[in-house]
């Protein structure tokens, strides 16, 4: 029998989505445990009803109509008074039309946000028992596309911007020349006295003016001071709103930039144990986000805050089907997503 909702707090666990500005905490928006995972999320009704309050967290919203009164009906669906449309919660999001169960992703969500430096495809395939290497990579795909919001914040107050170059040694080139490798430029707001903040990274075709300019636009919020090496194609971000500050990094680049050398070891470091460099340049601005998703919460007490985020995230993030992420084109009639 369908029923009214105005809201969506039937069968979630009690907090999540309540009190709109509040800091999430742990045992109330999220599980703090593995133990409390799996007392939270025991079956698909469950699971959908906590998507349901991260999606909607003031109640349902039809992407229709934009009406806010709906009929649950019992398949799990959302009827809309207004429109009549039948919305699921996992519509349009990452776990749209999967074959697989919910039980299923939200474990592959924990297992990913509580390992500290992340988890390969493989492991992934082996903790969850998947028969297909190819499902458990679409699924990390899928959760990385999910880990940073294209409205995020931009980097503020004093930001180091440099480059550094992911990939095999290439033998017979000099300076800023690559071959095989990929240019990475990165971005970290640098905390006074001492510290680090955010980070921001990119992968950039060409280490030329206008990529590493276009960059600094997307990564620092204007008015910034933009601490960078005394390469002249960083010479136009004083005309373009930052307040750009050249350092002599001659001899002594990781102490000038201590912040950006800092991290690019942290990422090759990372790529190296975690993936074993397994990744193709195509690929490679996914992994950059996880390593930034990883990198701006390392202060987060409870893995669990993880999970919460990239779940938050998650149901904002566009279903992306397996041929697109390999960078073919996606036909709904000959593939399913996985």
């Amino acid at each position: 029998m369908a029923h009214l909702v105005v809201g969506v707090s039937e069968a979630a666990p009690p907090g999540v989505g309540a009190t709109p500005g509040r800091d999430p905490a742990a045992g109330v928006d999220y599980p703090g445990t593995w133990q409390e995972f799996q007392r939270w999320f025991p079956d698909e009704v469950a699971c959908a009803a906590y998507l349901a309050r991260l999606r909607w967290p003031e109640g349902f919203v039809c992407p229709a109509c934009g009406g806010d009164r709906a009929w649950r009906t019992g398949d799990g669906l959302w009827l809309c008074k207004g429109c009549r449309r039948r919305t699921s919660v996992t519509a349009g999001t990452i776990f749209h039309r999967s074959r697989l169960p919910l039980t299923s992703w939200f474990a592959a969500a924990w297992f990913v946000c509580s390992q500290k430096n992340g988890v390969s495809a493989l492991g992934l395939q082996r903790v969850l028992g998947f028969g297909s290497y190819q499902t458990a990579w679409a699924w990390m795909h899928k959760l990385r596309r999910a880990m940073v919001r294209p409205d995020r914040d931009k980097l503020s107050g004093l930001v180091e911007v440099d480059e550094t170059y992911v990939g095999a040694s290439e033998k017979g080139l000099d300076g800023r020349r690559v071959d095989s490798k990929a240019i990475v430029v990165i971005a970290v707001e640098v905390l006074e006295p001492k510290g680090f903040g955010r980070i921001r990274m990119s992968r950039v075709p060409e280490a030329t003016q206008d990529h590493l300019v276009r960059f600094v636009h997307r990564a620092a919020a204007p008015g910034s001071r933009v601490r960078t090496d005394g390469w002249n194609v960083y010479q136009r971000l004083g005309k373009e709103g930052f307040v750009h500050e050249p350092v002599n990094v001659k001899g002594s680049a990781h102490g000038a930039l201590p912040g950006v050398h800092r991290v690019a070891s942290l990422l090759k470091r990372w790529l190296m144990g975690t993936l074993h460099h397994g990744i193709s340049r195509d690929h490679l601005d996914y992994y950059l986000d996880e390593f930034t998703f990883r990198f701006n919460r390392r202060a987060a007490g409870q893995r669990g805050m993880l999970f919460f985020r990239l779940l938050q995230q998650a149901v904002a993030t566009d279903p992306h089907p397996y041929r697109e992420l390999v960078g073919g084109t996606y036909d709904p009639e000959i593939d399913p997503y996985l």
